[in-house]
Order: C-alpha cells, then structure tokens, then sequence
C-alpha cells in the first residue's frame, strides 16, 4: 500500500480529471445517490460535465431507500430527482437485509417489508423511476444484503445499457477499511492499473472520484459551486454536531447512533413511527451519546470483572445469540493463546507497563513491521492507546453492548456459516409472504 502523494492539483481539479476519464472510458456513467454530502457534489459535478459535453444522454443515478429515514432527507431526494429529470433515474425501495446496531437479538432489519405494512414508516414512493418488489428488473430475493443489492444493481444497469462507471462517493479519511479498499496495490480486481476504479465484472467498474477529498473540501465545493444539499446538515450544525458525525443515511448503523437521538428533536413524528418499526431504538437513542455507548470509556459496574460481567450480559441474552457470541469469543481466546495476533511496539510497551503477561513472538510473515504476540491468559482490560487491537473481556463486553453480531468491532468478519444461515432465513421468510 502507498502512502499519500500530493500534487500540484486541488482535489476538486483532480476529481473533474476523473469524472472526465469516467465518461471517456465507459458507454454510461451511475451515481450511487444516498441523500449525503459527498454523492450530491459528486452527483453535481457529474452532471455539469455531462451536460457541458452534450453526454447526458450517458448518465444515470439512483436512490436506495432505507424507508426510516429523515422526512428532510426524502424531500431532498425527490427535488434532485425533479431537477434532474434529463438523465436515467431509479429509486430503489427493497426488502433488503440491512445493519442495525440497535437490537441485541438480531443484526439487520427489512425495510419495506410487506408484512409489515401498517408500521412502515412512510409510504411508498410513487413515480415512473420506482423500483420495488413487485417491479424489480434483475434477479431479487427478500433479505438479501443492501450492498449485493446495489451491486447486482449496477450490473443489470450495464448488462442493459452496456459498459459502466458507478461512481461511489466514498471518501478514503473516512474509514482505513475504505482506503486499504481503494488504495491497496494488490487488488486483484484492479481496472487499468487506476488507483480510483475497482472491477466487478467486464461491464461494471466502481469509481471514486472523490477518494482523496477531506470534509472540509466538499463543503468549500458546496459554496464555491452553490451546488443545492440536504439542509439536514444545517440542523446538525446548530445542534452541536461535529462535521465529521453528521450522517444521513441508514440511522441504524453503529455509527450513526451517536446521532440518532436527534429524531426526536428535529422530526418528532418520524421518530415515533421508527419506535415501534426498529426493535432497540428507543435504547439506542436514549443511550447512544452517552457513556454507555462510549466504549472504551465504559466504566465497570461495582463488584464486577470484565470477565465476570461479560458472563452476566451473555445471561441476559436470548439462547441462540449467546452461542454465537460464546463462539467468536471462544475463537477469539485460542486464536491469541495458540497463534497470536500483531501489536506495535509502543502497544506491547503499554501492557508491559500495566503488567499484563504476554508473549513476543517477533517479526511475522505478514506484510508490517508489528511484531506477534500471544496471550496465555486473557487480559482482563487492556489500558492502552491502540484498544481495539488487543484482546480483553472488556473488548468482549463492549461488542455485546455494541449489539455488534458478527464482532467486527474485534476484527471479526461474518463467517461463511451466518453467511449460510442467513440465506436459509431469508428464503423462508420469502415463503411466508
């Protein structure tokens, strides 16, 4: 992976080289539309140069609809969608399986789920660029993951008008996840050795103009241009919200919970009708910007271990989601005793300091300069700067209290087994309609 390069360019010049290469490369460009900040510029800056270039006739955009969402947000949507009217458009309102942080019984959520009609948050969206479950146009199945959905998406749109750019307004500060995704030199599913384009299949290339912007960038290009965008932020301002948390999309996900709470203020009625659509978003609003969610700060109750209180959250817990969780954490412990995982040297100082019992194993066969270590007995805690990287029953605790399913909090990923148990449920769910 290589560091960052900086030019003599800004980035807003350098995405517009990209946006033209986009164009030039492939019969039609998408937009991957959520209602945020950084794919309304990217969506704005597409359309300027389609539209100077006389190409609008190549671009398209569209919509994934999460159905609990903010009202303001929805409304937007529809105005860009009206202003927009000279190029494709699809608003997708699917029974996906979708993250939700919220519940400790479960890790996803069906939005525009037919059985429960009578509690959908609102109605369905009417127009000509709808696309549900009645009128899907490529192979659907109830409950199958949002980001397949909108993958198989892209690859119906190209199938039916030919070679494909979706550009993804996903920026790289984000998440290291997202810039190891884009950045990596060993992607095998590289599309001409272009740092900013990844393959999904000979007709589909996902593109990211906007991967190297900062925040800050897309709110300079917000004013300068006088692009419109959802005036949403603009509340999150006034209430205190740091730029960097302001998110508009699904309100679910464990990042977003900080902010859910704010339903409530900004749209009370929106609020209501998700209390009784989503299991836990009561707690999670209430709790979501407090201590309780602020995980590494979390302090123990008295008269606790960490260990002896992760017995006591996995007792409160219905039977079959504490055997998932009793697994990862059974793998979590023989992975670190038997094989062991890879600290820095500044974390491995820290535990020492703090007296916690480990093994140096040294350099490693991975690709880092981190050395492994293995852990005989479990630590307890792990006070230390770099947190999530190091085993503990507090670690433990706090992905229970994360309603984190699949334990990525602990780098975990979902193994093939939820994988394969998830498919089953879906398609009998889908049987019962």
């Amino acid at each position: 992976m290589s560091g960052k390069r900086y030019l003599k360019k800004t980035v807003y010049e350098a995405a517009k080289e990209r946006i033209k290469k986009t164009f030039d490369e492939f019969d039609n460009v998408l937009i991957a539309f959520s209602g945020g900040k950084d794919s309304g510029v990217m969506l704005n800056m597409a359309y300027d140069y389609a539209k100077q270039t006389n190409q609008l006739g190549k671009l398209g955009m569209y919509f994934l609809d999460y159905e609990a969402q903010y009202q303001m947000t929805i409304d937007y949507v529809r105005k860009v969608f009206e202003k927009f009217s000279d190029i494709k458009r699809y608003w997708l309102c699917l029974p996906n399986s979708v993250p939700t942080a919220t519940s400790m019984s479960t890790g996803y959520w069906i939005p525009w789920d037919k059985s429960k009609k009578d509690i959908w948050v609102r109605k369905m969206p009417k127009g000509k660029y709808v696309i549900n479950e009645d009128n899907v146009p490529f192979d659907y199945k109830v409950g199958r993951e949002d980001y397949t959905v909108q993958e198989d998406f892209g690859k119906w749109f190209s199938g039916k008008y030919g070679s494909t750019g979706v550009m993804i307004g996903i920026r790289a500060t984000e998440s290291l996840d997202r810039y190891r995704a884009i950045k990596s030199k060993r992607k095998v599913n590289d599309y001409k050795m272009l740092e900013y384009m990844v393959k999904i299949n000979d007709q589909t290339v996902n593109v990211y103009p906007l991967y190297d912007w900062e925040t800050r960038d897309i709110w300079i290009a917000n004013a300068k241009c006088g692009y419109t965008y959802n005036k949403l932020y603009d509340l999150y301002y006034q209430a205190g919200v740091g730029i960097e948390q302001m998110r508009v999309a699904s309100p679910f996900l464990s990042q977003g919970l900080g902010t859910l709470k704010l339903y409530q203020t900004i749209e009370p009625n929106t609020w209501a009708k998700m209390l009784g659509r989503v299991n836990g978003v009561n707690f999670a609003g209430i709790y979501g910007g407090t201590t309780a969610m602020g995980w590494k700060s979390i302090q123990l109750p008295p008269g606790h271990t960490w260990k002896s209180y992760l017995k006591f959250l996995l007792s409160t817990l219905p039977e079959q989601t504490r055997k998932d969780y009793q697994k990862i954490f059974k793998t979590s412990i023989e992975f670190w005793d038997k094989r062991g995982g890879v600290l820095s040297d500044e974390t491995i100082q820290e535990l020492r300091d703090a007296g916690i019992p480990l093994e140096v194993k040294g350099k490693t066969n991975y690709k880092t300069e981190k050395k492994a270590v293995q852990f005989h007995e479990y630590p307890d805690d792990a006070p230390v700067k770099e947190f999530k990287t190091v085993p503990s029953y507090k670690r433990m605790c706090i992905t229970i209290m994360k309603n984190d399913h699949t334990a990525k909090y602990m780098g975990f990923s979902r193994t093939k087994e939820q994988q394969e148990k998830r498919r089953k449920a879906m398609e009998k769910y889908a049987n019962i309609l």
